[in-house]
């Protein structure tokens, strides 16, 4: 095995110019190398366990204009959708009987969710159900984030999306409100005590190898408790659902939008932050939708997120085209994990499934 698997010690520490060339290895025997050292980092790290975390997509509105999402404010042709309160926490009472020890409530960027709206079912679903609490509501205010803290949210998701800020403005216009600075916002989230989740696609047009290998050093330095990896998948209904519009924006060395290049920054993401946890995104099941799952938990995942989305709903959250889960049901889900995880030698995790940290 390569000089740079030596020790788990040394893990954390890969080089700028060892993530470079891993991300640009095309060599199957070579990439067998990574798929291992990534498993065994989080075998050691993590253990076996796969933390299921109920989603619920609580609303499609949003008030961003985002260049790839389908649920951007400038999609008329979306019909548009927030859950009841009494629907949201029967979905987490769903996630309860059925053994997750989290729920994921994410959104648009919908300030129809008021803080106050989102702090009283946070109380209610704690109160309730004794769920790890996670959010996923966009970027909002430190009063906002403060409030759902202290409501009782265990943790928050904010993808960064890309660490190059000129690529980020290209494809996130802001709101007329502005828009807020989403590294800044991960460390507010750190100060206040949640565990902070991030992440980035992989493929944006105008993304380099060497913007992806900043990304990943940069989820060393955020010291991320949760990395999110997906590659990039833009709706038909968007600027950069049209191929013309996306080859334009491709640069020299751009990074491919694939699965296989997804597990590669999944395996460096587990190598450069061992005790994260780290989903198999639905983003990768939709890449490839055989065995995307499959390959991510055998390439250093540790996480899945079952959709627990009435089916009234899930069709209208329609961030990419046929994105995975949207017409699964949980009780479908939860029969073929088992199987799958059985395959694996692995186990589905008990209880809230936080971070551990190992040094």
């Amino acid at each position: 095995m390569s000089d740079l698997f030596e020790g788990f010690e040394t893990f954390g520490g890969l080089s700028r110019e060892a993530i470079l060339s891993w991300l640009r290895e095309r060599d199957p025997e070579r990439l067998a190398e990574l798929w291992h050292a990534a498993d065994i980092v989080r075998r050691r790290a993590v253990g076996d366990a796969v933390h299921l975390r109920g989603l619920v997509e609580i609303s499609n509105h949003c008030a961003r204009r985002c260049a790839y999402c389908g649920l951007n404010a400038g999609n008329t042709g979306l019909p548009r959708y927030r859950m009841a309160d009494d629907e949201i926490l029967a979905c987490a009472h769903r996630a309860a009987a059925m053994g997750f020890g989290t729920v994921v409530l994410q959104s648009g960027e919908d300030l129809g969710f008021t803080r106050e709206r989102i702090a009283g079912l946070v109380r209610r679903i704690a109160a309730e159900t004794g769920l790890a609490i996670t959010l996923s509501l966009g970027e909002r205010s430190a009063a906002d984030l403060r409030a759902w803290r202290a409501a009782g949210a265990d943790r928050y998701l904010l993808r960064f999306e890309t660490s190059d800020a000129a690529l980020f403005a290209a494809i996130h216009p802001p709101t007329p409100r502005g828009g807020e600075d989403r590294k800044a916002l991960l460390r507010i989230l750190r100060d206040l005590g949640y565990e902070v989740g991030s992440g980035v696609m992989v493929g944006v047009p105008g993304q380099g190898v060497a913007s992806v290998a900043d990304d990943i050093v940069l989820f060393r330095d955020l010291d991320l408790d949760m990395i999110g990896v997906g590659p990039f998948i833009p709706h038909p209904d968007t600027p950069l659902g049209d191929p013309l519009a996306r080859s334009r924006l491709d640069v020299g060395d751009q990074i491919a939008a694939d699965a296989e290049t997804a597990c590669k920054v999944v395996a460096l993401a587990r190598l450069v932050r061992p005790d994260a946890n780290v989903p198999a995104t639905t983003a990768l099941a939709a890449a490839d939708k055989v065995r995307g799952r499959t390959l991510g938990l055998s390439r250093g995942a540790n996480v899945l997120m079952p959709n627990l989305t009435p089916a009234t709903y899930r069709r209208d959250y329609d961030i990419y085209p046929d994105k995975a889960w949207a017409g699964e049901t949980a009780d479908a889900f939860a029969e073929g994990v088992v199987e799958m995880l059985a395959a694996l030698g692995r186990k589905a995790g008990t209880g809230p499934g936080g971070r551990t940290r190992n040094g």
